[in-house]
C-alpha cells in the first residue's frame, strides 16, 4: 500500500478546523498550524494524538501536502511569505474570493469571470503543484456531510494529473468521494457562485453518480 503523504493545515478558522477534524476522523495524521500557535495547541489537544501543533514555517517544512485554509487575500500573502518553504509542495486551496456585502450575504471581490484558483496558481513557488479543493461546500456541510453513505462528493481541479491519487486519498480521508473536473481553468466552477458549488447553481451536497452526470452533461454541452 502506498504511504500517505504528510498533511499540514495552515489556518485554523472554520474551514481549517473542519478539514483537520475530518482528517482525524478518517484516521489520518495532520499537522495543524496558525499564526497564533495557541490555536494550534488548543485544536491539537481537542483532536488527540493524530493532530500535531506547529508553527507555520515548520509545518510547511514537515508536510508534503499543504492545505492553505485562510481567506483569499491572506492566501496570496502566505504564498509569497513562505515561497521558499513551499517549493515542491502540493498546495491545496479551498479559498473563495468573497467578502460580506451590505445585505447580509456575500459578494465576489474579484472580477466576475476571474477565479481564485487561477490567480493563486499564478503565484506558485518553484516546482509546487496546485489543487483547488476542499472549498466546494460551506463549512457546515463540510463537517456534517462527511462520512455519509452513500458518500457525498468534493470536486477538485488541478493541472497536474500526477498527483490525482494523492488528492483523491486526501478527500477520501476527509470523508468524501473525490471527483476531478479538469484543470485550474475550471476552478471557477467549484468556487462560490459557480455551477458546482453548494452556494452556486448546485445548491446542495451531491453523491458521485449524480456528480458524474452533471460533469458529463457540461462536457457534452461544450462539444455541441
Amino acid at each position: 500500500m502506498k504511504t500517505k503523504l504528510k498533511v499540514a493545515v495552515i489556518g485554523l478558522g472554520h474551514i481549517g478546523k473542519a478539514v483537520a477534524t475530518n482528517l482525524v476522523k478518517g484516521n489520518r495524521d495532520v499537522i495543524v498550524a496558525d499564526r497564533k500557535i495557541v490555536k494550534a495547541k488548543e485544536l491539537s489537544k481537542e483532536l488527540g494524538d493524530l493532530a500535531q501543533p506547529s508553527e507555520i514555517a515548520e509545518a510547511i517544512k514537515q508536510a508534503d501536502i499543504i492545505v492553505i485554509a485562510v481567506w483569499f487575500n491572506s492566501s496570496k500573502e502566505l504564498l509569497q511569505q513562505y515561497a521558499i518553504e513551499l517549493q515542491g509542495k502540493i498546495i491545496i486551496d479551498p479559498s473563495n474570493p468573497i467578502a460580506p456585502d451590505e445585505k447580509g450575504g456575500f459578494k465576489k471581490i474579484i472580477a466576475e469571470k476571474e477565479s481564485a484558483g487561477e490567480i493563486l496558481s499564478a503565484l506558485l513557488p518553484k516546482n509546487a503543484k496546485f489543487v483547488k479543493a476542499l472549498g466546494t461546500l460551506g463549512v457546515s456541510s463540510l463537517a456534517s456531510a462527511a462520512f455519509q453513505k452513500p458518500a457525498n462528493v468534493l470536486f477538485y481541479a488541478t493541472d497536474d494529473t500526477s498527483i490525482n491519487a494523492d488528492v483523491d486519498q486526501l478527500i477520501h480521508d476527509n470523508g468524501f468521494e473525490p471527483l476531478r473536473i479538469g484543470g485550474i481553468d475550471q476552478s471557477i466552477r467549484i468556487e462560490v457562485f459557480g455551477d458546482l458549488h453548494e452556494f452556486g447553481a448546485l445548491g446542495k451536497t451531491i453523491t458521485l453518480n449524480a456528480a458524474k452526470q452533471l460533469v458529463q452533461l457540461h462536457q457534452e454541452s461544450l462539444s455541441h
